[in-house]
């Protein structure tokens, strides 16, 4: 049998051996409890110190705005209701009908959770870019939070998050001048986006960012919450108040540090693989427009998007049926979002876009990583080739 050519790196990655040989020690040697006042758990609180300082190193911001969480799904959850929570209480009185506006193509933690509160959709164009000038529309003098994703995990589309950043700045500005009160946040769920782009979070204007460490080849279940100093959360759970007293709970030390080592594994080389897999992006695009033409259709933007997503709708063909006749073939990839992959509604991103049911289930993503090669991307369109004209 051929060796396997694995191409879901969106689902899952694997863990860097750099990462692996960071963790370790946390297993059996260093277990203690951070918590604990002895000199060993000191040593080990400041392995978790020195973690959460690496992680703020990328993202431009203080160690004390990084929270760490058991993946972006849990540190999503926290945004989205550690804001609006704040606002059911009654203790802002003007807050009353406080609602959140979030993009039609979040990923499910985000949707989810907005669903909980008064929330407004914002939609995106044709080519998955949110439309800039109908998100402004929906922002009212209510809204405290726009949650859009920095890089979608299905059509790998990249959002203008600077030029949302900066249009609450100028929100918030007429806010105050008009006497409103009402904070304006800004969250961006960057999971699929470490590997690849600036992190920088002042750069990109964001109040809260989160990462997830199983995208970026660290660790499953764990994450990251940057929360800027001044933004306010209400927590969702209670306990010794550790991790600012927004996540309480003995901190899990081997996750933080492999999480911490994987960030900065793949933002020391972006630049490279970005370059690296843009390359085999084109010939993958070139490929498949080669070998069936107008039988397929590209989703998701040309021009803005992560260099190691290919998102293609087979025009006519059952997506599960070539899902599997590729698996048999030693090939992995995939219908959507892992998240979402045994539910049998078509993605609400491709629907977002336009798409009806039948062109949705008749999409596949292809997502690339370290190990993919120029031998993959051809083997892979041949074998597509074979089962297509079957």
């Amino acid at each position: 049998m051929k060796p396997a050519i694995y191409l879901d790196y969106a689902a899952a990655t694997p863990m860097d051996e750099s990462v692996f040989a960071a963790m370790q020690p946390f297993f059996m040697q260093q277990f203690y409890n951070p918590s604990a006042t002895y000199l060993a758990a000191q040593k080990v609180h400041k392995q978790l110190e020195a973690a959460r300082a690496g992680v703020a190193h990328w993202l431009g911001s203080r160690p004390n705005e990084i929270v760490f969480t058991a993946g972006s799904t849990e540190a999503n959850n926290l945004v989205i209701h550690g804001v609006m929570q704040q606002f059911l209480t009654g203790a802002h009185a003007e807050a009353e009908n406080a609602n959140c506006v979030v993009s039609t193509i979040e990923h499910e933690s985000v949707l989810e959770s907005a669903k909980q509160y008064n929330y407004k959709l914002a939609p995106v164009q044709a080519n998955g870019v949110i439309d800039l000038a109908q998100l402004e529309n929906l922002i009212d003098d209510k809204t405290v939070l726009i949650s859009v994703m920095y890089a979608n995990n299905e059509i790998g589309t990249v959002q203008p998050i600077h030029k949302i950043g900066q249009l609450a700045q100028a929100i918030s500005k007429k806010r105050r001048a008009a006497g409103n009160k009402l904070p304006l946040y800004v969250h961006t769920d960057a999971a699929q986006a470490a590997a690849y782009l600036d992190l920088h979070v002042a750069r990109l204007g964001v109040d809260f960012l989160t990462l997830n460490g199983g995208k970026m080849y660290g660790p499953k279940q764990s994450g990251v919450l940057f929360a800027d100093a001044h933004a306010r959360l209400v927590p969702l759970v209670y306990g010794g108040g550790q991790e600012r007293g927004l996540r309480s709970g003995t901190e899990n030390i081997a996750g933080s540090v492999g999480l911490a080592t994987a960030l900065n594994v793949v933002q020391s080389r972006r630049h490279q693989e970005q370059q690296r897999l843009k390359i085999l992006q084109d010939l993958f695009f070139n490929l498949l427009e080669g070998q069936f033409g107008d039988a397929i259709t590209i989703n998701g933007s040309r021009d803005v998007r992560l260099p190691n997503n290919v998102h293609v709708t087979f025009t006519g063909h059952d997506n599960e049926r070539i899902l599997m006749e590729l698996d048999e073939k030693g090939i992995m990839c995939a219908a959507g979002s892992a998240c979402s992959a045994s539910n049998e509604e078509p993605s609400h991103v491709l629907r977002a876009l336009g798409l009806t049911d039948a062109e949705a289930q008749a999409s596949i993503r292809f997502t690339m990583g370290i190990q993919t090669t120029e031998a993959d991307i051809r083997t892979v369109v041949a074998e597509l080739a074979k089962l297509i004209r079957a």
